[in-house]
């Protein structure tokens, strides 16, 4: 770590041991960050079309503000006449998720639905310590249904009656998107 100090490296490229990662961690250096560039260009401008070191994401802000004030049908055909194949919103929300190695899931109730978010690879257990360290630490299963499996069943009841809901245990790892109702003994 001192030679790529004394190098003037920044830190995010620089492999760290553990002891070294925690003895950093309290600093909050910016050269340790993830970096994400964003380009706003005007209309009709090209982004840079050179390669940078981290992920980068050209927007036309002001086009892709009127964008998002219109029915989906029209956005979807002003989107074609631009050629805008992805709203750089979702880019970017999609290259940060990347890079912060984090990915969502989500608890629905009869009167709330919430996004939380876990780092990638996490487990049902540790993805429970999200919510609240309670959960975490009185652990018992998990319920999980995807996404995609509740959003073409139809709803919570319909994915049960399918089979589609599954009780997973500590280790089970969490999936983007997964509807997860964590079951604990405290």
């Amino acid at each position: 770590m001192n030679a790529a100090l004394s190098e003037n490296m920044v830190l995010r490229k620089v492999e760290l041991s553990s002891e070294e990662s925690k003895l950093l961690a309290s600093f909050g250096l910016l050269t340790r960050k993830p970096v994400l560039i964003v380009f706003n260009m005007g209309e009709g401008q090209a982004a840079p079309e050179r390669e940078f070191e981290t992920p980068s994401v050209a927007l036309q802000g002001k086009l892709e503000m009127e964008i998002a004030q219109l029915s989906p049908e029209d956005a979807e055909v002003f989107m074609q006449e631009y050629g805008i194949e992805e709203l750089s919103l979702n880019k970017m929300i999609r290259l940060s998720y990347d890079l912060l190695q984090v990915q969502s899931f989500f608890t629905v109730g009869e009167d709330e639905v919430r996004a939380w978010e876990t780092k990638r690879g996490a487990t049902a257990q540790e993805s429970a310590g999200e919510i609240h360290t309670d959960l975490q630490r009185g652990f018992v299963r998990a319920e999980v249904v995807a996404y995609d499996d509740l959003i073409s069943l139809g709803g919570m009841n319909e994915a049960k009656s399918k089979g589609k809901l599954r009780l997973e245990g500590k280790e089970y790892l969490v999936k983007d998107g997964d509807i997860v109702h964590i079951r604990s003994s405290l």
